[in-house]
């Protein structure tokens, strides 16, 4: 049984779902001003994978997760570039679109846009108001009262008195209390605004994901994820806002992925220190990057650098090696042993080392059996192929893998027919010649059973 750890209880715990064989789940997803960094790449892998093996499973999972379209970083971004703010969300939207499709991230079933749901918005606040937890500020902005919730604090563990102790008065937002926060912000000269109740403004960033959320998948779901950043004050902000509006549990599970770290510092652009998944992806191929993220487990710290995609690299080599000149056979793998162990892994809270080092085990085998049976190793690799599959790897042609990132075909197969001849004519100081100078270019050879095959290093 698939069991996860729940950051609302702090504990791993087996998964049901609300509803028999059926999920409902929710991810924060991007804020739509700029290219994805590393860090939201893992958001994505991680959730992918997810949804990959509870559907895997067995389970009807209907995936949504959100973009958020206007923000003060928009807006931010607009004023400095002189653009409409629906040009510039599009166009960072498309390029999350190719991100994620590069790097083998399903669609979600659902993705809303903030923009498209300010009625539902309006809606919730006002909500809120009517129930006594929310209020109009003097400025003109409606603010969420924190004391009213009585379990605020309940998903991050922090002390609503200790909050209190450490915060401080901005007269400028005309709060009542420093700790409540914004639900609708009245608009300023020559930013996007919507009408409302309250006057011409526009969503604060907590309210759009409850709004969001509870209409595609109903006022209680099954699971809610996101970054561990966004755990407070996002998620407990998200988590006050539903509950006090709908009176019922808003989320039954909480995962949270850890943080991207360059040189042990969360990657993020406020800081400055970030790659963003195109300047990644025009060194390394997608899927070493995939690796690269599924090779920590989601809740621990992911420390970026150019050697662990080094390693990386050479890891899926050793694994798509194994798959090289396999025959196409059609009989499946009839042995469970991979197959329990790969899921006993994904099962104790995605374990996706373990899971990983079930494939390495797999790939062995095959690389035994091709001397043995290889009518068997093709059939195991199938099977390697279709477990690896849940986690969005070993889905290309291994040729095409092992020979990914040269833009020189030609010239190496030119070479490799030059150090044929030599070696049929015994001149075996020009085939180690020609051998060291494709090793220069990053060109590994391999004799075999009477072939040269290559691979880039």
């Amino acid at each position: 049984m698939l069991h996860l750890y729940n950051s609302l209880t702090r504990q791993k715990s087996p998964f049901k779902p609300l509803k028999n064989q059926e999920v409902k789940l929710y991810v924060c997803g991007m804020t739509v001003y700029d290219f994805c960094h590393v860090g939201h790449a893992r958001v994505m892998v991680v959730f992918d994978v997810l949804v990959r093996y509870l559907r895997f499973l067995g389970f009807n999972v209907i995936y949504v997760r959100n973009i958020t379209d206007i923000d003060d970083k928009i807006i931010k971004r607009i004023q400095e570039n002189g653009q409409d703010f629906k040009e510039l969300t599009q166009r960072f939207i498309d390029a999350m679109h190719e991100d994620a499709d590069a790097l083998n991230v399903l669609r979600p079933d659902i993705e809303p846009r903030a923009t498209e749901f300010i009625p539902q918005i309006i809606d919730l606040v006002n909500t809120l108001i009517e129930k006594g937890f929310a209020y109009c500020g003097e400025n003109g902005d409606i603010f969420y009262a924190v004391t009213k919730f009585k379990d605020y604090g309940k998903l991050s563990g922090k002390n609503l008195d200790e909050l209190q102790a450490g915060s401080r008065v901005d007269i400028q937002n005309a709060k009542q209390n420093p700790l409540d926060f914004v639900l609708w912000k009245m608009a300023k000269p020559n930013e996007p605004s919507w009408d409302s109740p309250w006057g011409k403004g526009r969503p604060g960033w907590h309210i759009e994901c409850s709004a969001m959320s509870t209409h595609c998948l109903g006022n209680h779901f099954d699971i809610h994820g996101g970054g561990m950043d966004l755990q407070f004050p996002h998620h407990e902000n998200e988590i006050a806002q539903s509950e006090a509006a709908t009176g019922e549990t808003f989320v039954n599970t909480w995962l949270h992925n850890g943080f991207v770290r360059i040189n042990e510092e969360k990657m993020s652009k406020s800081l400055g220190n970030f790659f963003t998944v195109r300047e990644v992806l025009a060194t390394y191929h997608p899927e070493t990057v995939r690796y690269f993220i599924v090779s920590s487990h989601y809740r621990s710290p992911l420390n970026y650098s150019d050697q662990q995609l080094d390693t990386a690299h050479q890891a899926l080599t050793r694994l798509y090696t194994a798959l090289r000149d396999l025959p196409i056979v059609e009989n499946n793998y009839n042995d469970l042993k991979y197959k329990e162990k790969f899921c006993a892994a994904l099962d104790d809270d995605l374990n996706t080392p373990e899971a990983l080092a079930v494939l390495f085990e797999m790939a062995r085998e095959i690389n035994k059996l091709k001397e043995i049976d290889i009518s068997q190793a093709a059939s195991l690799g199938n099977e390697l192929r279709r477990l690896a599959s849940i986690v969005g790897l070993l889905q290309s042609e291994a040729e095409t893998f092992l020979q990914s990132g040269s833009n020189n075909d030609e010239e190496i197969e030119q070479l490799i027919k030059l150090r044929n001849t030599a070696r049929q004519n015994k001149d075996w100081k020009e085939s180690d010649r020609i051998r060291a100078e494709l090793k220069e270019k990053g060109i590994v050879l391999e004799d075999s059973a009477g072939k040269t095959t290559w691979r880039r290093e």
